[in-house]
């Protein structure tokens, strides 16, 4: 991962709440995910502001523990704000952390780190169950706007770009086992402007899997399991 971008202050600099308002809808989308599930431990890795573990604290009670792992201090220092009892967050890279959960969420992280097989194979002792949040950024439209890519990179440091193939061959190269997954609108939490307004016209009325080939606006979420 380019940690710099990360520890210096220029990933505050573009995004000041560190997406806490997206980490409430991406919450939503986990525990949809998760239904009756009898989970009691979850682990978070990349937590950023915490926002993420902080509505499963509230949603589950049943869930006992909760840790989130940052290697940043700026957004660390967000998520402190959000700690109770059940809920801790540590300054830690979590593959180097013995700790085992029931649950491992790692939301919007693999785009950013160098080698994402090698991250997630460290990675896969940590939990039976692992969800995972993809943006899927390659599309017809992206390759038709050659800036587009590269913008995104600028403003939140995605270096890596997938397709719904290769997110879920990540993840299995990885030695991860996939149980599942959904195709999860991104453009909905976007710009309230009339540009995005009017872009998220079509994405509504295309079928979904024309829309996510061709215009994108979707991320992956992928449930699985630990061979």
């Amino acid at each position: 991962m380019a940690l710099n971008r990360y520890t210096n202050g220029e990933y505050l600099s573009t995004n000041p709440d560190w997406h806490i308002v997206d980490s409430r809808w991406k919450a939503a989308q986990v525990l949809e995910m998760l239904h009756d599930a009898k989970v009691h431990t979850v682990c978070e890795v990349g937590c950023g502001a915490g926002e993420i573990l902080r509505q499963i604290h509230d949603h589950l009670p049943d869930v006992r523990r909760l840790v989130g792992y940052e290697i940043a201090e700026t957004p660390l220092a967000m998520a402190l704000e959000r700690e109770s009892v059940r809920l801790t967050f540590k300054l830690r890279d979590a593959a180097q952390d013995d700790e085992r959960f029931d649950l491992m969420l790692i939301m919007d992280v693999i785009e950013h780190v160098s080698d994402p097989i090698a991250f997630l194979t460290a990675l896969r002792f940590k939990a039976a169950r692992t969800i995972l949040h993809v943006p899927l950024d390659l599309s017809a439209q992206a390759m038709l706007r050659p800036g587009k890519l590269i913008a995104e990179r600028e403003r939140v440091g995605h270096i890596h770009y997938f397709t719904p193939e290769t997110a879920l061959a990540t993840v299995r190269d990885a030695g991860y086992m996939i149980q599942g997954y959904a195709f999860t609108p991104s453009y909905q939490t976007g710009s309230g402007s009339l540009k995005g307004r009017l872009a998220r016209i079509p994405r509504r009325l295309l079928p979904k899997s024309l829309t996510i080939r061709v215009l994108g606006g979707y991320s992956m979420l992928i449930d699985a399991s630990n061979v």
